[in-house]
């Protein structure tokens, strides 16, 4: 039976997904899941969803292959927080993507990842961060045996890719709540296009690329 410290909502399929699988599993999105982790005795760590950025001193306590984070874009783009709008807004590549924990933000080795399309017509911010969830879950199921036995194989990311902090859309959710009750409505073609229509944002810092050292 493997422990596994599962940092993520208790309403999360990977709960049900892992127990079933028959591992003792410890669920929790709490920030003093940092003190867990120092006391306890847990074999692997997946963090999915988790707003805490976790410390090199706390992943010291599982080895390389060990811990594990769901990120919902396809990396390395869209590191850091809300992906899937970026994503949108930017121009570049949605999807879902499994990779190795370390004290970088979404920086860590990919185990595996996958692109997902949407429906131009029909789909909303809101649907389409469901699908990308749904795609999440479903990759994570299909290579999990290989995950947790450490037999998986991995790629470093790109030297290049873009990163956002939850700040970042403010400006942009403004403009968007203005034209509707829940900003989540919002059609993703409308997205879409307000990101090709500001030609200048890279010098309202809308987007982020760096290297990574």
């Amino acid at each position: 039976m493997t422990r596994i410290l599962l940092l993520a909502p208790l309403s999360t399929p990977l709960n049900k997904i892992l127990r079933e699988a028959g591992n003792d599993v410890i669920c929790t999105e709490s920030e003093s899941a940092r003190t867990l982790i120092k006391t306890s005795d847990y074999d692997f760590l997946i963090s999915y969803g988790y707003r805490y950025i976790l410390t090199k001193d706390e992943l010291s306590f599982f080895n390389k292959k060990n811990a594990i984070n769901l990120h919902i874009s396809y990396l390395p783009f869209n590191r850091g927080a809300d992906p899937n709008f970026w994503a949108l807004f930017d121009g570049t590549q949605s999807g879902v993507t499994i990779h190795y924990l370390n004290e970088g933000i979404d920086t860590g080795d990919i185990i595996v990842q996958r692109k997902v399309e949407f429906d131009l017509e029909h789909d909303t911010l809101s649907s389409s961060y469901n699908k990308l969830h749904d795609e999440m879950v479903n990759m994570f199921k299909e290579n999990m045996d290989s995950i947790l036995s450490g037999k998986c194989f991995s790629t470093k990311q790109s030297y290049k890719g873009t990163y956002h902090n939850s700040k970042d859309k403010n400006e942009i959710f403004e403009q968007l709540s203005s034209k509707r009750d829940n900003v989540w409505d919002t059609p993703i073609k409308e997205i879409i296009e307000m990101g090709k229509e500001l030609d200048e944002y890279d010098e309202l810092q809308f987007r982020k690329v760096f290297d990574i050292k």
